[in-house]
């Protein structure tokens, strides 16, 4: 859930509705539809394959190490942004309050003090996770009876439910906004690369992916509904500043200095927990695919004490300090396009390898129609669908990423001729450190 911020509601507020012409709320009603289709397949697969690794790993199982690299490279791209972007925004808006301090004086703080967290361990990211959901939730319940005081006091031109509309823009623009807005359910991914340190994965991990996807998107949809009513300005006339400052405007206009001090304070907070968790994240879909010899192997290295990827945390926060010269609006397109090529290639996934299989078709049933064909169809529909109203810009620089992890695997196997190594899920209890030593000859599973 602190991956699925509710800073990221505030971080891409201005964009969206400059997107969707003021329609942010039914932008996120598209998105959470889209989405829990797809945290299904995410839940289905974590049952089955209950370690690290996430979209890489469904991948690799389902259509081999090629497959799952290139899927693990490009979500890869996402997990290193959002670190970058939350770094981004606490810089920003503690220099806000603080204008005699530099911004990159916070954001390399706030870097230094996440990656000597995350080398503690996920035992003391999870206590500070919980502190941090607290927070957020009441910012959010603060939020909405300011908000809804203002509408009930009459001073609002907008109808209950115009926010939930498609606008002069049509459903087209609502699309775009909802492709934006995906980054804001890498929660469910964020989960699952967590797989290895849950006491019971198979039980624990698929229930807190429907969660962290159903309760933090109504959250969302709420800020925005509410946000939608209480400031409504002329999106399509604002200044690159002004969009990019919206959600300090909006609280300002709710709650004065007052809560707009408290914003800043919980913003702040909550993206220092999503750089942990995302970090967290990354380090560890690193450490996965170094452990199977398609990155370099030092990457799976564990530090002696703690027991956490030492090295792969502290590759993530060197290029981490990308955030002194990045700027939002390319780091936000570039983990929605990320995010939505990992979406999709899971559900295919689902449908490769429990539905079309040999053990798939031995055991279908309407139950298994459902789980493994319908649902993971109509997901990828949908991602696809979002994923090509991203902007075009998105599709060079995310096109130019996947070529490269291309040649990466390409020195890898030097120039094709030797298999992508898999993991080895025959056992009843799958370890982490066995690696399947025939890589793609395997038989599917």
């Amino acid at each position: 859930m602190t991956y699925m911020t509710i800073a990221v509601v505030f971080t891409t507020y201005g964009v969206v509705n400059q997107v969707t012409d003021g329609h942010l709320a039914a932008a996120y009603t598209l998105a959470i539809v889209a989405m829990l289709f797809t945290a299904s397949s995410y839940a289905t697969l974590a049952r089955k394959y209950p370690v690290a690794g996430s979209a890489y790993t469904y991948t690799q199982q389902a259509f081999g190490g090629f497959a799952g690299f290139i899927t693990g490279w490009v979500i890869l791209l996402d997990y290193l942004f959002i670190p970058m972007i939350n770094f981004m925004v606490i810089g920003i808006y503690l220099h806000t309050q603080y204008p005699s301090v530099p911004e990159w004086v916070f954001t390399i703080a706030a870097l230094l003090l996440v990656l000597v967290f995350n080398l503690l361990g996920i035992s003391f990211v999870n206590r500070a996770n919980f502190a941090i959901i607290a927070l957020s939730v009441l910012l959010v319940l603060v939020f909405m009876l300011l908000a809804f005081k203002q509408v009930l006091g009459g001073d609002t031109s907008v109808g209950l439910l115009e926010p939930f509309s498609f606008g002069e823009g049509g459903i087209g623009a609502i699309a775009s906004g909802a492709a934006i807005l995906s980054l804001s359910f890498l929660g469910f991914d964020a989960v699952s690369t967590l797989s290895e340190e849950a006491k019971n994965a198979r039980r624990d991990i698929p229930r807190a992916i429907f969660a962290s996807t159903l309760v933090g998107g109504l959250l969302f949809v709420l800020v925005a509904w509410t946000g939608g009513l209480a400031y409504s300005p002329d999106w399509a006339t604002l200044s690159t500043e002004d969009v990019d400052a919206a959600g300090v405007t909006l609280v300002g206009e709710l709650g004065g200095a007052p809560f707009t001090a408290f914003f800043i304070a919980v913003y702040v907070v909550s993206s220092f927990g999503s750089a942990m968790t995302g970090q967290a994240s990354v380090s560890r879909l690193l450490f996965a695919m170094g452990r199977d010899g398609v990155l370099p192997r030092p990457l799976a290295k564990l530090h002696p004490r703690f027991g956490t990827p030492f090295i792969a945390v502290i590759v993530v926060s060197l290029l981490a300090m990308s955030s002194l010269v990045l700027d939002l609006n390319t780091a936000a397109f570039m983990i929605s396009f990320g995010a939505l090529a990992a979406f999709a290639m899971v559900n295919l996934s689902v449908m490769k390898d429990l539905f079309f299989s040999r053990q798939g078709r031995e055991r279908r049933t309407l139950r298994t129609v459902l789980v493994h064909l319908v649902c993971p169809l109509i997901a990828f529909g949908l991602t696809v669908w979002l994923w090509t109203s991203l902007h075009p810009f998105t599709w060079i620089v995310g096109g130019i990423w996947s070529l490269l992890g291309v040649v990466i695997i390409g020195i890898v196997t030097r120039g094709f001729r030797r298999p992508v190594p898999k993991l080895d899920f025959s056992g009843e209890s799958p370890t982490t450190t066995q690696i399947d030593q025939l890589g793609e000859t395997s038989a599917p599973r």
